[in-house]
């Protein structure tokens, strides 16, 4: 387990000159070493955090809408942040409060297992967060190649190149970059990510804007159109859309990168990240459904063209495009440091340099083939993101808002008579019940789409 022991004295905790990771009478393993290295700032802490949340999955906010309305769907958005930023605070706290006593953590699972128990780490929380990155991994690596495809047609309309070619090309690249060996070695990529961010969701606001304004603009009907059991489902889907939209099951692994000391800095961190956040969620998802209203599709990206025609300058849409597939090569290769954490602890040696042919080669093999691997699945299953939606319901929602508040309450023991405490419970209780159902209707939604699956579809 990576927690960095109890120091003696009241000084600063010494730090390996080379691999700048606090160290302690108890030596790290490779993966912490390696890959977690705590050299960062809390400016690149907030680049981070901003990856892995505003990423391309929140141009599926407008659709969100089509099931919740005006009214719920800006309640819910509204909501959803509001419950994440305390979430992630609260997770925070309890990182600080154990790097105070001198025995911080450095991954998910080593808090479940200080915290909860042994079994909560090993059988639980790790593997629960593996699966989800790694299914984050898939799923942006098909988001990538559909990107490459909507690119190629705008170009070359009558083209014959198939989905899952433009996911192997898009895998290539992710396979190269997944070599930088370490979770701070992607500070400048995902500085380059936070802005990608803010100019591919101006772009979709403005061509939102502007198709709802133009003579091609679609009738718009912001009614609920579905009714009955279906309405029903139909909101649990789209509150889970949102709640998964802003999940973030890396919050103590983007702490691990800070250098010490980490007191204050993950709250900058989580300020920065979050007024990009709003700024992008709210205005992408308003603007969109109010351009497009019930007929927002799965990605409002698709309502920029109707039966191949583009409502935009094709100049525009490329740009967009591309903008949105360079800045989901930072996302994937944000939720790869997880898996690279676990192969670098079995398969380096620790007493070895970063970057010695003993650790080198290794990892070259291992992250290669997490990546081939990860390509071939999504160029198997193009319908993956109907897979992703049940593990988003089981996964994201427990990491992000049921975890934390379990977490906080067993550290700090507030009186059960406090409000933190009930509303801590509250919290934790609704969203477990939100996770259940939002895992029926993700399963009932992927039956209902089963008849239209089939591996290596060109969708």
């Amino acid at each position: 387990m990576a927690t960095v022991a109890p120091r003696s004295t009241g000084a600063s905790p010494p730090i390996d000159a080379e691999n700048g990771v606090v160290v302690g009478p108890k030596e790290l393993d490779a993966g912490a070493l390696f890959v977690l290295k705590s050299q960062g700032s809390w400016l690149q802490c907030g680049y981070h955090m901003t990856t892995a949340i505003v990423a391309p999955a929140l141009l599926s906010l407008p659709f969100a809408f089509t099931f919740l309305g005006w009214v719920g769907g800006v309640i819910a958005l509204t909501l959803a942040g509001m419950v994440t930023f305390y979430s992630y605070y609260l997770l925070s706290l309890v990182l600080e409060h154990h790097d105070r006593i001198g025995k911080r953590q450095l991954r998910f699972r080593d808090m479940a297992h200080h915290i909860l128990g042994p079994g909560w780490g090993r059988y639980f929380v790790g593997p629960l967060q593996l699966t989800i990155c790694y299914g984050i991994v898939v799923a942006s690596i098909l988001l990538g190649g559909q990107s490459l495809k909507f690119i190629y047609l705008v170009t070359t309309p009558n083209g014959s190149m198939q989905l899952y070619q433009f996911i192997i090309i898009f895998g290539c690249l992710t396979l190269v970059m997944a070599q930088l060996p370490s979770f701070h070695s992607l500070r400048h990529i995902n500085l380059a990510s936070l802005v990608l961010c803010l100019a591919y969701c101006a772009c979709t606001t403005s061509g939102s804007i502007n198709i709802g304004h133009s003579n091609q603009a679609l009738t718009r009907n912001y009614s609920v159109t579905s009714s009955g059991i279906n309405r029903v489902f139909g909101i649990f889907n789209a509150v889970s859309i949102i709640a998964t939209t802003y999940g973030n099951g890396i919050i103590p692994e983007i702490q691990a990168t800070i250098a010490p000391p980490v007191t204050g800095k993950m709250l900058k961190g989580l300020l920065v990240c979050y007024s990009v956040v709003i700024s992008t969620f709210f205005s992408v998802a308003i603007s969109g459904y109010w351009a497009f209203g019930n007929q927002a599709q799965g990605s409002v990206l698709q309502n920029f063209m109707v039966d191949g025609k583009p409502l935009l300058p094709k100049w525009f849409l490329l740009m967009t495009n591309v903008f949105t597939l360079t800045q989901v090569s930072a996302v994937t290769l944000t939720y790869l440091q997880p898996a690279n954490v676990v192969l670098e602890n079995k398969l380096a040696d620790a007493k070895k340099d970063v970057l010695s042919i003993r650790n080198v080669v290794p990892r070259l093999i291992a992250r290669s083939t997490t990546v081939v691997v990860a390509t071939t699945l999504a160029a198997m299953l193009p319908f993956f993101g109907d897979i992703m939606a049940i593990f988003g319901a089981f996964g994201c929602i427990p990491l992000d808002f049921v975890l934390p508040m379990v977490f906080y309450n067993v550290t700090f023991k507030p009186s059960k008579k406090s409000l933190i405490f009930w509303g801590n419970t509250i919290i934790a209780v609704a969203s477990t019940a939100l996770s259940l159902i939002g895992a029926v209707s993700s399963v009932r939604q992927m039956v209902h789409d089963a008849r239209t699956y089939h591996l290596f579809a060109n969708m």
